[in-house]
This record gives structure tokens, C-alpha cells and sequence, in this order.
């Protein structure tokens, strides 16, 4: 029999990782769902959100045992994210119908294989006020990833990759990849939306997985799928503010103050919108920011000028 799980409130606070707004959150740790054991080691993780998955890591055969295990998880104090299985298959309904009785253990839900807005706001239906990752995954899903983008319900958006190179024969290489990857931004962006989340590295290269975090960076993508507790600290990193970025934003805000404080030209406003996005992701993910800087007055800029 599996040891009950310890409620995070009876940790000490070391042994917590670092939650922070889903709004925010750079890696997405998927656990499998059959594999309890596992849960406590992922809730210690750097991981910024834990994704309990009930849908691709787990066999037809121990959908039930999986579900079974994440409610016990949940229904013991703890408070994670579930992958559940796709709208239309024949695990859908009972996910949910589960998830909607453990309250609010429950941060939100990751659904797979998104192809249509119904398959997110009948989500939301049975599950009112949980927010939803709309996770895409095929060639038809990607066709309507604005109007997906737009449901009533979807709370961010998130590339299967593996999935989506499975359905359309695509390879790996961020330029093959490129297309399908800025529509995510820019779906993102046009509905208002937390920018998307990437799909996970495969394999345990550390410089492959610094590589493709940084091409998610590069895409505007502020998220990404990790698949071990061991890549978390490295996708946090990279899509953190480096601390290049920090002494960019310390300098021009140094500078700024020493010419009055005032709109000098045109390219302040935008620069003044990227320093200040800088200072308060920086703040945000607890990067040290020199005191000097970390100044909690300082006007943010409108949501539209920022660039970073």
C-alpha cells in the first residue's frame, strides 16, 4: 500500500518548491499518474507548477488507478494541476466529475488534445472557475488556436509537441517548428493571455535542454512542459530575466532618474515598459534585484508597450 501523502502545510519551508502564479510560471513539471511514489519527490521540485498527468503517460489499462491516486493526492492538502484525458474520450467526463469534488486542492487542469472551442468551455462547464491550459497537439487544433485562444475558459495556451510532430510529420528543428510557434505567441497575445507555454525536451542533455529553452524564449514562449524535477531549474533560469537584462534595467532606470525623471524622445516609453517588465519578473521569481533599484513606486508601463 502507498504511505499517505504528507499535506504541504506539515513541510518545512525548504522542502516546498517554488509555486508561483501560474500567470508566471516557467516550468510545468508532468508526473505520471501511476506513479504515487513520485508525487512528494515533484512537490520538493523546482518546479514552478506540478501537472499530475491521468492522460499520455498512462496506459488505458490504469487510467482508474491513476485517477485514484491523484484524488488521494489532492484530497490530502496538496494543491496541483492534473493533465486529464481529451474531450470526447471515454475517460473525459469521469476526470472530471472526480476533479470537481476535491475543491480547492485543485489549481487547474491541463487538457489535452485541444482541437475546437467546445473542447474547452464544456471543460469549463464541469469545472467552473478552474482555469485551463489548452494544451495543442495536432494540425487541426493549431488551424483554430485563435478562436481556442479566445474560449470562455482557456487561461493559457501549451504545445504537445510530440504529438503535433506525430500528426503532421514535422521534425524538430526550431525552423520547421517556427510557424506553429509564433502562432501560439501571437494567439496569445491577440486574446489577452498569458504568453504559451512550450512543449517539453526529450533526453537528459543539459545543453540540448538550455538550447531549447532558449529558442522557447526566443518565440516569446514563457513556459515550458518539463518531463523530470531535474530540468526545472534550468528552464527557470532560462526564461528568467538574465542578469544582463537586470543591469540593463538598473542602468536605464539610473539614467533616466539622472536626466529628471521626464519623457525625453519616443524610445523611453518602450524602454521604460522593458525595465520595468524586467525589475518585476525579476522580483517575481526572487533574482536578487540591487536595493538601489528595487524601488516598489515605480510606475509600470502600459501592458501594450511591453517588449520584453
Amino acid at each position: 500500500m502507498n504511505p499517505p501523502p504528507t499535506p504541504a502545510a506539515d513541510l518545512e519551508p525548504e522542502d516546498i518548491g517554488s509555486r508561483i502564479d501560474p500567470v508566471l510560471a516557467r516550468s510545468w513539471l508532468l508526473v505520471n499518474g501511476i506513479a504515487f511514489d513520485r508525487f512528494q519527490a515533484a512537490s520538493h521540485s523546482r518546479a514552478d507548477i506540478v501537472v499530475l498527468d491521468i492522460e499520455d503517460a498512462v496506459a488505458p489499462k490504469d487510467k482508474v488507478a491513476a485517477r485514484e491516486n491523484v484524488v488521494r493526492w489532492l484530497e490530502g492538502g496538496n494543491r496541483d494541476w492534473v493533465r486529464v484525458n481529451g474531450f470526447g474520450t471515454q475517460w473525459w467526463e469521469a476526470d472530471l466529475a472526480a476533479l470537481h469534488d476535491v475543491g480547492d486542492n485543485l489549481g487547474g487542469v491541463m487538457l489535452a488534445m485541444v482541437e475546437s472551442v467546445d473542447h474547452v468551455t464544456e471543460t469549463a462547464k464541469k469545472l467552473p472557475g478552474i482555469p485551463i491550459v489548452a494544451l495543442v497537439e495536432t494540425a487541426r487544433g493549431l488551424e483554430r488556436i485563435s478562436e481556442i485562444a479566445s474560449a470562455k475558459g482557456t487561461f493559457r495556451l501549451a504545445f504537445g509537441i510530440g504529438d503535433f510532430r506525430r500528426d503532421t510529420g514535422f521534425g524538430e528543428h526550431p525552423a520547421t517548428l517556427a510557424y506553429a510557434r509564433s502562432r501560439f505567441t501571437i494567439a496569445a497575445k491577440a486574446a489577452h493571455l498569458p504568453s504559451a507555454i512550450d512543449g517539453p525536451t526529450v533526453g537528459s542533455s543539459a545543453l540540448k535542454l538550455s538550447e531549447a529553452t532558449a529558442v522557447s524564449r526566443e518565440f516569446g514562449m514563457t513556459g515550458k512542459i518539463c518531463l523530470s524535477p531535474d530540468q526545472c531549474a534550468s528552464v527557470n533560469e532560462g526564461l528568467s530575466p538574465s542578469q544582463e537584462e537586470i543591469a540593463w534595467a538598473r542602468e536605464f532606470f539610473s539614467e533616466f532618474e539622472r536626466d529628471g525623471g521626464e519623457i525625453r524622445n519616443g524610445s523611453d516609453l518602450p524602454r521604460i515598459a522593458r525595465a520595468t517588465k524586467i525589475v518585476d519578473l525579476a522580483r517575481s521569481y526572487g533574482i536578487e534585484v540591487h536595493a538601489e533599484y528595487d524601488d516598489p513606486d515605480h510606475a509600470p508601463a502600459p501592458s501594450d508597450t511591453y517588449h520584453y
